[in-house]
């Protein structure tokens, strides 16, 4: 779908450059536009680069569809006051860019989990480097979850825990997604619009800084409705 007025395109059309961004290599910043492009490449093994619509207004995230050729994505970013505290990416699977682009466009499949891992040891780093080192030893502790792959966008945009608490006093990353196998027999009988996509919610590392310094407290439910916070004040 084309931009709306609440939102910008990063102008990059999808083309292959020479490598791939590794998992372990450090995400941009949580509101830069290059963050779910990172997230596309990372999730999907792929060196392709996606041409990214960064809304300001949750509605149009909500009705967004990534497609796969061209290969275009979306990202939003949530905000606790002037704190970006979830970032969310819509991008396309690595079964279906190498079904769009060839074998060799995409390799191996992660998961936001992964994502969230390599955001969790930049906001590691980034406290040790601060000189909070209790606070980097916190993050440290934090478990990232393995959450279930929603199948329908119903369930992905429902309310949903970011960084919360479980009942043994354990903090918990936890960052829905919503996957479809585009490599499952039945692909060929669904809708264009949701085969191959992979849409993920991503605690920042803003976040998670913030709740390792006692600065936030975990727990807090997050939505997509229409008046949704993502734009700072």
């Amino acid at each position: 779908m084309p931009p709306t007025s609440g939102a910008f395109l990063w102008p990059l059309a999808a083309m292959s450059v020479t490598t791939a961004l590794a998992l372990e290599q450090p995400m941009p910043a949580s509101t830069s536009p290059q963050f779910c492009i990172a997230a596309q490449q990372k999730l999907a093994s792929t060196a392709l680069v996606g041409a990214n619509t960064v809304f300001d207004d949750m509605p149009s995230y909500r009705h967004s569809k990534p497609a796969a050729q061209p290969l275009t994505i979306f990202q939003v970013v949530t905000y606790t006051e002037r704190l970006p505290v979830v970032v969310s990416c819509k991008v396309k699977s690595a079964a279906h860019l190498r079904a769009a682009f060839g074998e060799d466009a995409a390799g191996q499949q992660f998961f936001c989990h992964d994502i969230a891992r390599t955001l969790q040891q930049r906001a590691i780093a980034e406290l040790r480097n601060e000189g909070q080192t209790e606070a980097a030893d916190r993050a440290a502790s934090f478990v990232i979850d393995r959450d279930e792959p929603f199948i329908t966008g119903r369930d992905y945009l429902a309310d949903f825990r970011s960084i919360y608490r479980s009942e043994d006093g354990v903090v918990h990353v936890s960052s829905p997604v919503l996957f479809q196998d585009y490599d499952k027999w039945y692909t060929v009988l669904l809708p264009e619009i949701v085969k191959g996509q992979s849409y993920c919610h991503l605690a920042t590392v803003e976040s998670l800084k913030a709740v390792a310094a006692g600065e936030m407290a975990p727990g807090k439910i997050y939505n997509t409705l229409d008046d949704a916070p993502t734009r700072a004040p």
